[in-house]
């Protein structure tokens, strides 16, 4: 189950599809609305202007098709879902081309116009639609016939767990959930003890070592500060979570149908930001990674210069930070300390740290260290706008005293963030969880809006030097 082959499969058929699209309204505009403004019969022949166009159409239809998530999790998909969003993107980009390729074409009068951009819908719509529906409709099936299965566990071991375990095994039509195992939770009733894979702090293991792809919540009565703690440990990790409702959450209709056959679950999102604008982000990182590199060239190498002339050792500082989903990585900064600064330990910077040298009390108050944060922006570590990546020993210390911290890792960690904005500096782990708060809430208000806010904030930062 290759899931990269299999999303490549849809974007072959999108390409295939929206090239056949352009190739026919061409014929369209030569065959009938030219011959019909000039009173001959033209031919349609290709030609360069033809080529350019084809490029641009299919790449334009590929990109739209990618930006509202079309290739995303190729093998969870709902056909009904992807026919709206499939009208809703189609009409759209038709819209945008209309006035990009077509306000200047020859008409003999508006209507023209109107059959121009009904022709260019359905062609598009029909081209890719209908095979993204086939290959669709057949990945249902396969998943249908257990041909097709997402290694699921099961949180929760009694009788509700049981149950969710015993209805899963019985469908007659399955939804793709092979359960491996459970995880132990403290509510005495137990589950096959064969299949209990660990106990509460060994989910992350157990995911990681089973690839796990699908999880089910099936709680008992358990107190809150059990959920609280089976929740902080899903929620960095990048799995699709589904719970099996109470009586109380039905009584109250907090339960929406996503599915009409199998076992009656809802899905628990961990989503921070509809799939547009997540796709629009990461494009916004990477175009402003590159921004950034360019324009901060000429500062970067004079940074370079006194850096190496000022103090021995290298002019990159690099160290071992946490990414998302717990995934370790290499950050990139400008040293601003003298060499061996952490030779007792790990240790926090104040604002009369010693171990800073004088380029580097500058540096860290106009931010300019972080310069090289942008190469890990491209290597997709990093983002422009997120949580500042932590090392896994303060990240312990914090989890002590604040475990929504975890939380955090849900989003790739930033160069810039709302509490680095509203906060500074920590100097101490009390510091680190008072600065967690404003990161908590730009998860909960994560948009691209507040992106480029934090932005604007970050650059008024740096220009009024307080970075410390």
């Amino acid at each position: 189950m290759n899931k990269r082959l299999q999303s490549l499969r849809y974007m072959l058929f999108d390409i295939l599809g929206s090239a056949t699209a352009w190739t026919l309204f061409n014929i369209y505009r030569k065959q009938i609305i030219e011959s019909r403004l000039f009173g001959i019969d033209l031919r349609f022949e290709p030609d360069t202007k033809f080529v350019l166009g084809l490029i641009f159409f299919t790449a334009f239809w590929v990109a739209m098709f990618g930006l509202v998530g079309l290739y995303h999790d190729p093998f969870r998909k709902s056909r009904l879902r992807e026919l709206g969003t499939s009208i809703t993107i189609t009409t759209f980009g038709t819209i945008i081309l209309f006035f990009v390729l077509l306000i200047d074409d020859y008409i003999v009068s508006y209507k023209n116009y109107y059959e121009a951009l009904g022709v260019m819908f359905l062609l598009v719509f029909i081209l890719t639609y209908i095979p993204r529906l086939i290959l669709t409709t057949n990945t249902i099936g396969k998943i249908h016939n257990r041909k097709i299965g997402f290694p699921t566990l099961i949180i929760g071991s009694g009788n509700k767990a049981v149950n969710t375990y015993n209805e899963i095994k019985a469908e007659k039509i399955s939804q793709g959930f092979n359960v491996v195992g459970f995880i132990d939770l403290p509510n005495g009733i137990r589950a096959d003890s064969k299949l209990i894979l660990g106990e509460i702090n060994d989910i992350p293991e157990v995911i990681r070592k089973h690839e796990i792809e699908e999880v089910i919540l099936a709680l008992d009565d358990e107190s809150p500060q059990t959920i609280t703690k089976v929740i902080n440990q899903l929620a960095p990790i990048n799995v699709n979570v589904k719970a099996v409702p109470g009586m109380n959450d039905i009584l109250l209709g907090k339960v929406k149908l996503n599915r009409i056959i199998g076992t009656a679950l809802e899905d628990v999102s961990f989503d921070l930001m509809p799939a547009w604008q997540a796709n629009i982000k990461e494009l916004l990182d990477y175009s402003l990674a590159i921004i950034g590199i360019v324009i901060s060239s000429p500062i970067a190498l004079v940074l370079a210069a006194i850096i190496k002339l000022t103090s021995k050792g290298p002019i990159i500082y690099k160290q071992k930070r946490i990414g998302q989903f717990g995934k370790p990585f290499m950050i990139y900064k400008f040293r601003s300390m003298y060499v061996n600064a952490e030779e007792n330990g790990p240790a926090l910077s104040s604002q009369t740290d010693t171990r800073i040298t004088a380029i580097g009390k500058f540096m860290r108050k106009t931010r300019l260290d972080e310069i090289p944060n942008f190469f890990n922006v491209l290597k997709g570590e990093m983002s422009i706008v997120g949580p500042r990546p932590e090392r896994q020993y303060y990240i312990d210390q914090i989890v002590k005293v604040a475990p929504q911290y975890l939380l955090l890792q849900k989003v790739k960690p930033g160069i810039t963030s709302w509490g680095q904005v509203k906060y500074g500096y920590a100097e101490n782990i009390e510091q680190m969880v008072e600065r967690l708060k404003y990161d908590l809430i730009y998860l909960e208000n994560m948009s691209l809006y507040i992106d480029f806010k934090i932005m604007i904030y970050t650059i008024l930062t740096i220009f009024k030097g307080k970075g410390v």
